[in-house]
């Protein structure tokens, strides 16, 4: 992911700017609005099933999220869904059913995981709330 955010930085960023601008510009505005939790966001969707990796991978650089929060949320956001998968692949041999490959129980925990990662957002917001 780090390569082809390098990529889309550098020659992705000017096609889709042409393109889309008013999008982008509503987007960067996102990420300005959210850059002190951006690493707390990332970990939620990589965590999460909302969006896919491939399109994190490339609007990332395009709306102008940082390297950092970028590398280091993928690295720990994709560790609990890869953890789920490699647990399914070891249990294929003793499948009776497609269903039984993965439980109710590991969406809820990567549900709860994903919430668990804005945790750190909702007291920085609570806390910034009652200082003002």
């Amino acid at each position: 992911s780090s390569g082809i955010n390098a990529e889309y930085g550098l020659v992705g960023r000017k096609v889709v700017i042409r393109y889309f601008p008013e999008r982008v510009q509503s987007w960067n505005a996102q990420v300005d609005k959210h850059r002190d939790s951006l690493l707390n966001y990332i970990i939620f969707l990589r965590i999460t099933p909302f969006l896919p990796n491939w399109f994190i991978n490339m609007t990332s650089p395009v709306i102008g999220v940082p390297v950092f929060p970028f590398v280091f949320g993928t690295f720990i956001g994709v560790a609990p869904p890869s953890l789920l998968a490699i647990q399914a692949g070891g249990t294929l041999h003793t499948l009776t059913s497609a269903s039984d490959a993965v439980s109710p129980l590991q969406f809820v925990l990567l549900i709860v995981l994903g919430f668990v990662s804005m945790i750190p957002v909702a007291f920085k917001q609570y806390f910034k709330q009652k200082l003002e």
